[in-house]
């Protein structure tokens, strides 16, 4: 009988091309578990600390660290060394002094940027969908696979695709940045990856669903490009609301 499910095992050959690891160094990677990012969109947490960080010299040192409760992602200390990071999730070793968020980078893809220590808390997320659940309430479906409850009263307020500044772990809600011209947005996925500027045009085409539509960015020097609609976040409206780039 064939097995269900996929794999437990990933060739470093076959992984995504942004994790910056030796392809011919050995046959296997860790693959990351299933969690809040898919595989494409996400580095596990051992991969993080040894390869992109470099705070371990190899795979022991960094189980040892993980293992011992040492790290926590988006305030929450996690032991095991597949946790899938991503898009806006903030690592902290406080040990260390380490504090870094996961962002869409220029060519790299994802990468990390240092981030102030008043600043782990705070996480930007993107409403991916909203339905109505039990109790009148509304609940919205988040890019990173959490889920935040509120009032049915609220639903015009939120949409798809805004963007939520919360508080984590405790999910809080501290900001609401709606998609809409003049907002600052970052490109988080495509070519253009990583690019930041403010919503100057939002033009639909023929298509289906949210690739229908046309975002054009304009960048601070006033050079402009377009992206669809799936690869904004809207990021804050005259500055981000909190560091996203080593370059803004």
């Amino acid at each position: 009988m064939a097995k269900k499910g996929g794999s437990r095992h990933l060739k470093r050959l076959a992984s995504p091309e942004f994790w910056p690891i030796l392809r011919k160094e050995s046959k296997w990677i860790v693959k990351p578990s299933p969690g809040p990012h898919p595989l494409n969109r996400s580095i596990p947490l051992l991969v993080l600390i040894r390869d992109v960080l470099r705070i371990v010299e190899n795979s022991r040192e960094a189980k040892r660290l993980i293992y011992d409760g040492e790290i926590t992602v988006d305030g929450k200390v996690r032991r095991n060394y597949k946790f899938p990071v991503g898009i806006m999730d903030v690592v902290a070793i406080p040990k260390s002094d380490i504090y870094v968020r996961i962002v869409p980078y220029i060519v790299k893809y994802l990468w990390y940027i240092d981030i102030p220590r008043e600043e782990v808390s705070l996480k930007l997320v993107r409403i991916e969908n909203k339905v109505l659940v039990k109790g009148d309430k509304l609940q919205l479906n988040l890019n990173d696979g959490r889920n935040i409850v509120v009032d049915r009263a609220d639903a015009a307020r939120y949409k798809t695709l805004d963007s939520l500044l919360i508080e984590v772990p405790s999910q809080r809600i501290v900001e609401h940045i709606p998609l809409e011209l003049n907002k600052l947005a970052i490109v988080i996925d495509g070519r253009n990856t990583g690019r930041i500027g403010r919503i100057v045009g939002i033009q639909e085409r023929p298509g289906m669903k949210r690739r229908r539509f046309l975002i054009t960015l304009e960048e601070p020097g006033g050079h402009r490009f377009n992206t669809i609609l799936d690869y904004v976040m809207v990021i804050g409206a005259d500055r981000p609301l909190i560091k996203v780039s080593d370059r803004v």
